[in-house]
């Protein structure tokens, strides 16, 4: 259970580095603009256009919707969960679930970095 509490730590420490380093926003889909439909991000000349086209609005408000705050209050709400999960736990048991090792949660908190190096295939739910 330590490894992939200690793997899922890093890869949250990673979402927020880059969730840091982005402009914090607000990100607005903002309506079509020369070229596509614009996400603006907040600040003089910070955006993105994508497409004129239905998928290029879908893009531009998926980007708009995981803007950084987004991204940092999932974090936030991701650590609480394998806090609650992990501390007072045992190679045996969660002390939250009291499942074994890992315990479901931890298991689906993993799952959305499966595609992350160290990822292991026993910690698919």
């Amino acid at each position: 259970m330590d490894e992939l509490v200690e793997w899922l730590r890093a890869q949250l420490d990673e979402d927020e580095r880059i969730a840091r380093a982005a402009t914090l926003g607000p990100w607005v889909q903002s309506g079509i603009g020369d070229y596509g439909w614009t996400v603006d991000f907040g600040r003089p000349g910070a955006g993105v256009e994508t497409a004129d086209t239905e998928q290029g609005l879908a893009d531009a408000d998926f980007i708009a919707a995981h803007n950084p705050a987004r991204v940092l209050r999932e974090i936030d709400a991701k650590r609480q969960l394998l806090a609650l999960h992990a501390e007072g736990s045992t190679d045996l048991f969660c002390a939250h679930c009291e499942h074994e090792p890992p315990c479901p949660t931890l298991r689906l908190l993993a799952l959305p970095y499966a595609d992350r190096p160290g990822y292991r295939e026993e910690w698919r739910p």
